[in-house]
């Protein structure tokens, strides 16, 4: 009875606190008045033109909806909390975070422990009589629905609306009639099939599944590996959107009918061509005020995520055609530098944050940890202008960080970056350590771990963290004070990380073997930091950090 206690009480805290932060965002980072600009990638030019990708980072699988003048974005989270990301533009180019509609995942006691790759695939987020709805797949249990009345939100608890194994990646459509459809894709993983699409009857409040469905398309031969199908209508037709071939190698299919339940006939819209953009696919259409047309999607980086990409689209005898299209064979080819759209007037720059002073009452937005959060992790006390983390004993039989639930992270911003922290450890006991992480199926860190009397600074590289590589230490520094200055260095195109301290934050010195960072489970690298402690110690210590800033 105290556990459901202390869960039902933490929900409720979680539910405050992403409440206090989205409506508290606005005071603290006016749009457009104060907004914050990355140093190391910005997608407006500033000369009425942009650059692809719009977001480099890792905003999988992205799905948009305007409302008014305001776009709005959602993507998959995976098991990373807080989940569903929300962001939101005035121009389609520049983004900025203001929430989550997931402040923990559910079922909760599954997710209090890291579940790589499950968690939140592809979502859809919709408007509809004056509410966000935001649709979303957990392939082990089914497809849920969250809303609210504003996308910074609060967000409702979910609503399983359909149940089962191995439905993805669900789009709503409410028609002109009133009725309300739902169409999804297959895991193949989960429910023995794939690349079909099906579409089912929902509830006209958009809470429930009605029927078993009719299965509308099958990309067995021609697309391949089919998914992620968006859903819209427009001159009399419903469209299906939904990429074919696979993350890597891929392109966007296009489909319609005169019925909902088809049949549909298909065309290939956007593919890679000529252009170093692989895999153009799984994305959003979108229409601005002004009536123009925009595609926006992902495309697969490795290490770097599944960045985001704006396409402008022009229609052709009811076919869209997404990108630059020489030849006129309505296949189009993605854009690298683009006219902004038009959306009747022109906005500041403004990117997703990334420094972090820590002298808010909360972390930046930025920051997701390994699994469900828990509020004795962590401390931002007010007034203190550092992030205590607390050396949280890793759990009972882990060889390595994959199953370590806090660490404390956020998306790789560019394909060049510096992330620089410093860190003040306070440790009862030996073995307790604090520092800077990259962190993926590979992942590396530099720590400050006690020693006794003293201080250690390590270099830690792991291969293999998902099959149970153990860590390998390959560098070791005697320290004679408890605090110092970390940094990691990224450089592309394949994510190489060099690692440095300080003593006094101005000179810096190589620590330990270069290291390529690696993806995750579905997701790109992160980076971040940490404090724990072996399973067996004893609880105390903690870790001070003071700041985290992320420059080039």
């Amino acid at each position: 009875m105290r556990n459901n206690l202390f869960v039902w009480a933490y929900r409720c805290v979680s539910l405050y606190l992403l409440a206090a932060c989205s409506s508290s965002y606005a005071q603290q980072h006016p749009y457009p008045g104060d907004p914050y600009v990355s140093k190391v990638w910005v997608a407006d030019q500033g000369d009425g033109t942009y650059k692809n990708p719009i977001l480099f980072a890792d905003y999988s699988d992205p799905d948009v909806v305007r409302v008014g003048d305001d776009f709005y974005m959602t993507a998959s989270s995976f098991n990373c909390t807080p989940g569903l990301p929300v962001l939101h533009s005035k121009d389609l180019v520049n983004w900025t975070l203001i929430g989550h509609a997931l402040p923990e995942q559910v079922p909760v006691s599954w997710y209090n422990k890291p579940q790589h790759g499950n968690g939140v695939w592809a979502p859809a987020i919709r408007y509809h009589k004056g509410e966000f709805y935001i649709y979303y797949p957990d392939p082990d249990f089914g497809i849920y629905v969250v809303k609210a009345q504003h996308a910074a939100g609060p967000w409702s608890e979910p609503v399983l609306v359909d149940s089962g194994k191995g439905l993805i990646d669900p789009c709503p459509l409410w028609d002109n009639d009133g009725r309300a459809y739902l169409v999804h894709g297959w895991a193949a993983s989960r429910a023995e099939i794939n690349s079909i699409l099906t579409v089912k009857r929902l509830s006209a409040d958009g809470m429930k599944v009605m029927d078993a469905g009719v299965h509308v398309f099958d990309g067995h031969g021609k697309h391949p590996t089919l998914e992620g199908p968006k859903f819209y209508k427009r001159n009399g037709y419903y469209y299906i959107w939904a990429p074919g071939g696979g993350v890597t190698q891929g392109w966007q299919v296009v489909m319609r009918s005169r019925d909902i339940y088809g049949p549909y006939e298909d065309r290939i819209v956007l593919a890679q061509g000529n252009t170093p953009v692989n895999g153009p696919h799984q994305g959003a259409w979108v229409t601005t005020q002004a009536g123009e047309d925009w595609f926006i999607h992902f495309q697969d980086r490795g290490a770097y995520g599944r960045i985001t990409h704006l396409q402008p689209v022009r229609w052709t005898n009811d076919w869209p055609v997404i990108g630059t299209d020489p030849d006129g064979d309505g296949k189009g080819a993605p854009v690298l530098t683009h006219k902004k759209p038009d959306v009747g007037k022109s906005y500041p720059v403004i990117t997703p944050q990334e420094s972090d002073e820590f002298n808010g009452r909360q972390p930046g937005l930025q920051w997701q940890w390994h699994a469900n959060p828990d509020i004795r992790w962590s401390a931002l006390i007010p007034g203190s202008g550092y992030l205590r983390l607390f050396a949280v004993r890793r759990p009972e039989g882990s060889k390595n960080c994959w199953d370590v639930p806090n660490l404390f992270l956020q998306k790789f911003p560019a394909p060049d970056f510096m992330a620089t922290t410093v860190v003040k450890l306070t440790a009862d006991i030996a073995q307790k350590q604090a520092g800077l992480i990259v962190m993926g199926g590979d992942y590396a860190y530099v720590a400050l771990q006690q020693e006794g009397d003293t201080y250690t600074l390590r270099q830690v590289i792991c291969k293999g963290a998902e099959k149970g590589g153990e860590e390998k230490e390959f560098d070791k520094k005697e320290m004679r004070e408890n605090q110092v200055y970390l940094r990691v260095q990224v450089k592309g195109p394949d994510a190489q990380c060099t690692f440095s301290y300080s003593l006094d934050g101005r000179r810096y010195q190589p620590l330990g073997s270069s290291f390529q960072a690696t993806p995750d489970k579905w997701i790109g690298a992160k980076v971040g930091i940490f404090c724990n402690g072996p399973h067996e110690a004893k609880n105390g210590g903690y870790a001070d950090f003071d700041w985290f800033r992320v420059t080039r």
